[in-house]
């Protein structure tokens, strides 16, 4: 019997090294793939995410893995599904989350039909998350991973549920620190490697990069929101100047440049108007959002209102909510207790215990 062949999406880290290396001790025939991901920066080209730097150290560990190791360039996928909706959505007053939309587009659409090319069983990746096939629910959930400080699984709810028959996640079940044992105890060239905190194609400010990328795309009536607007309190009456409301999101206070007596935060972008409204903190705070795009890949479809687990950015805290399908396109989410700086843009992911039952995209916040 031959063994099951995987692709692993090796991006020159710790955990995709010893997520190939984990693979292969477990008898799989390992291909792993570097995707390259050419972007203008500036006046140059350079790869992002994995870099040169990223590529090097991935062809060193398939080289101590004794695995095949190619490099390929998704650049095309990245700016078509990732870089101009990151953009548009900070143009629309939204504050967009790039990595879902590199997950669901990139590693786990384009690499995994990349990997269906090569005849291989899986595509497997470093994320701390499992998948598996559960027996009572007859089918494959996508579930937290066990090292709770380094869970991934809120990055993953958009995938197709399709999918997850066809992916491996061998990291799951381990913690950081034991990835990083494992590296060292076999002597991997990225052992002690830092892990990045970055978004893979921001080279310093999303700003400049926003200037930078806004200024290529067609349709400059939309660009006024790079250019100076009023800020105003919940009244209406003008406080000061911003820079375009491009450049904020929800709950920030840096950068507003006015003087109120009191700290000041931005509590809504008005991208019709180029606005942004001020309050103080506890205007921050919301009862209850309205999702939209939603996707479902727990036991059971949302037909009627149900208890969740919802977190509305990644290292929030859950908080208790109730799940209100609105149509078969939104829900609204009503918190246990108020939520700080509910952000349209961001996801809101929901849990049943370890399992994903699906999340979507912050619509809009309710006071």
């Amino acid at each position: 019997m031959s063994k099951k062949r995987v692709v692993v999406a090796m991006s020159g880290g710790v955990d995709s090294a010893v997520a190939a290396l984990l693979l292969k001790n477990d008898g799989f025939e390992v291909i792993g793939i570097t995707m390259c991901l050419n972007i203008s920066v500036g006046n140059r080209k350079r790869p992002a995410c994995c870099g040169i730097e990223g590529i090097e150290d991935a062809k060193r560990v398939a080289g101590k893995l004794d695995i095949p190791h190619y490099v390929l360039n998704f650049g095309k996928v990245l700016q078509e599904k990732v870089i101009e909706n990151f953009c548009l959505e900070y143009l629309h007053g939204r504050t967009p989350n790039p990595c879902i939309r590199c997950n669901r587009y990139l590693k786990f659409e384009a690499l995994l039909k990349k990997a269906r090319q090569l005849d291989a069983d899986y595509l497997a990746t470093g994320h701390y998350a499992r998948v598996g096939f559960d027996q009572k629910y007859r089918r494959y959930l996508l579930r937290k991973g066990k090292d709770k400080q380094k869970d991934q699984s809120y990055f993953l709810y958009s995938l197709p549920q399709k999918v997850l028959p066809n992916i491996l996640m061998p990291l799951g079940d381990f913690t950081k620190d034991k990835i990083r044992e494992i590296a060292q105890s076999f002597h991997l060239p990225v052992a002690d490697k830092p892990a990045s905190q970055e978004i893979c194609f921001i080279e310093k400010d999303y700003r400049d990069f926003l200037r930078q990328q806004l200024n290529k795309m067609p349709g400059k009536r939309m660009h006024r929101n790079m250019q100076p607007g009023p800020i105003k309190d919940k009244e209406g009456r003008i406080l000061g100047r911003h820079k375009g409301v491009a450049f904020y999101t929800v709950g920030q206070r840096e950068g507003l440049g006015i003087a109120l007596g009191f700290p000041a935060y931005v509590i809504k972008i008005d991208p019709r108007n180029n606005s942004l409204i001020v309050g103080r903190a506890e205007d921050i705070f919301s009862t209850s959002l309205i999702a939209k795009e939603l996707n479902f890949l727990g036991p059971h479809p949302f037909a009627k209102s149900i208890v969740v687990k919802a977190k509305i950015r990644y290292n929030h805290q859950e908080v208790r909510s109730r799940l209100i399908p609105l149509d078969k396109k939104k829900v609204k989410v009503i918190f246990a207790r108020p939520e700080r700086a509910v952000t349209p843009g961001q996801a809101v992911v929901f849990y049943k215990n370890d399992i994903v039952l699906g999340g979507g995209i912050i619509e809009k916040a309710i006071a």
